[in-house]
């Protein structure tokens, strides 16, 4: 490979980011340019993977007679097809490439974007069908497993936190792009060529077809701006290990309070807003997922510098105050402070974001290193290269894990406001939950003694 970055080999063979020539020469000006790409593919597969957050809160004005629990399952089922998505999305990009799989990624958003602009026109769609529609829109939550591991790949280990943060950020704020800008276009006739009749002024068809044109640009940058990484090939056997790991699995349960957390109370925050605060528009849900989106690189950067586990320990202790903040207001129906509360839980979970995801490459690091001390440095080498390759998987595994959220909370609301008319219960839950993550990253993570698999402390290496 050359390290020219006037040049874009589709198949870049030679990559060496943590060797500091290397990359000064030219492999991050190459690393850059992949990363901004695959922020904007990645952006517009989270507006799209939300667009029902918006659109659910118009179907009643528009002639759709779904109940408050269907409305709350129509948000709620793209977060689950979502997170089934980060599968195979995540063993894509070391099987396809990541720039040929964020290609195809991208373009397949057509499919929930087109028939979302086509049967919001039809007021007599049954439920069941309305239901499949809104699931195609999970296509968009996968995106972010494989841009994920592809970004890992191209930045060198002290840079993964920023790199990572920034790519997810990216992506994340796409959830506030959605509930910004979906409910102004919808008022404008010249999106969809003036074929549709508004419905007391809005064209409930632009929450799709306002993504086309976008989809298009993602696509276009994907194909000339994008390559794949040899260096990234692995197979998928190799890439299941991951699996086995019981951190694996730790760091999952963890996501699921940081990550399942922002994209559950994102998707279901407009249409809480409007079950519990009537007479408030739905139009200030960006603020939640945007200040969430905004704080997760900054949890990265604090956990290059400080330690993840430290930060995600700390985080964990915030949201659970901030839980029991929006449980008093909800429950007195005090707007304002229920809005503090849940912009300073949406804080939380965008700085748990960036930890967590910081946390899972050092864990991999240091066990792979630890197994091999002492057996001289082709053996580091090869380890290096294993933790790179158990990383990448393990982050966009991990991912798929705590995506469940998206339809774990939204699912919650729905079903505790249809039982005790009101969502206190489920926050409860969502309490007790946050407390079990704080125990787990101390056991884990911050307690001073042995990890087992043959590892030392983790606490020590200040994951």
């Amino acid at each position: 490979m050359t390290t020219n970055p006037t040049r874009n080999p589709t198949w870049i063979s030679d990559w060496r980011p943590e060797d500091e020539a290397f990359w000064n020469a030219g492999g991050k000006v190459i690393a850059r340019r992949n990363l901004i790409w695959s922020i904007v593919a990645e952006h517009i597969g989270f507006s799209v993977w939300l667009i029902w957050s918006i659109v659910t809160t118009k179907l009643p004005q528009a002639g759709f007679h779904y109940t408050t629990d269907q409305l709350f399952q129509l948000v709620a089922v793209p977060g689950l097809i979502g997170a089934l998505m980060r599968f195979p999305y995540t063993f894509a990009v070391t099987t396809f490439g990541g720039r040929n799989w964020t290609i195809f990624s991208a373009a397949v958003l057509f499919i929930p974007t087109l028939s979302l602009a086509y049967f919001v026109g039809q007021p007599d769609t049954p439920f069941w069908l309305m239901l499949l529609i809104a699931s195609t829109a999970g296509l968009g939550g996968g995106n972010f497993a494989s841009s994920m591991t592809n970004i890992s790949f191209f930045f060198p280990d002290r840079m993964k936190g920023w790199a990572l943060g920034l790519n997810a950020a990216g992506g994340n704020i796409g959830v506030s792009s959605v509930q910004l800008l979906t409910p102004i276009l919808m008022t404008l006739a010249v999106i969809n060529l003036f074929q549709a009749s508004p419905v007391d002024g809005i064209f409930l068809q632009n929450a799709g077809l306002m993504w086309v044109l976008p989809i298009a640009i993602a696509v276009f940058g994907a194909v000339f701006f994008m390559n794949n990484l040899t260096t990234a090939k692995s197979s998928i056997t190799n890439q299941l290990a991951v699996v086995k790991r019981k951190h694996t699995w730790i760091m999952a349960y963890l996501y699921i309070g940081t990550f399942g957390s922002f994209i559950g109370y994102s998707a279901a925050f407009p249409l809480l807003i409007k079950t519990q605060f009537p007479a408030i528009s739905i139009s200030i849900a960006f603020l939640g997922p945007l200040v969430g989106s905004l704080s997760r690189p900054l949890g990265g950067l604090l956990a290059d510098k400080i330690g993840g586990s430290i930060l995600t320990f700390w985080n964990f202790i915030a949201m659970a105050g901030a839980t029991v903040g929006v449980l008093y207001f909800v429950g007195h129906k005090d707007f304002t402070g229920f809005l503090a509360m849940f912009l300073i839980l949406f804080v939380t979970t965008g700085i748990g974001n960036g930890s967590t995801y910081r946390m899972i490459p050092s864990i991999f690091r240091e066990q792979n290193l630890f197994r091999v001390r002492g057996k001289g440095d082709a053996a580091r080498a090869a380890a290096l290269k294993t933790a790179s390759i158990e990383s990448g998987a393990a982050v966009g595994f991990i991912g798929a894990i705590g995506a469940v959220g998206g339809y774990l909370i939204p699912t919650g609301f729905g079903k505790s406001i249809a039982m005790t008319g009101g969502p206190s219960l489920a926050l409860a839950i969502y309490l007790a939950f946050y407390a079990s993550c704080l125990g787990l990253t101390w056991w884990f993570y911050l307690r001073r003694s042995p990890q087992g698999e043959g590892a030392s402390s983790l606490a020590e290496a200040r994951v």
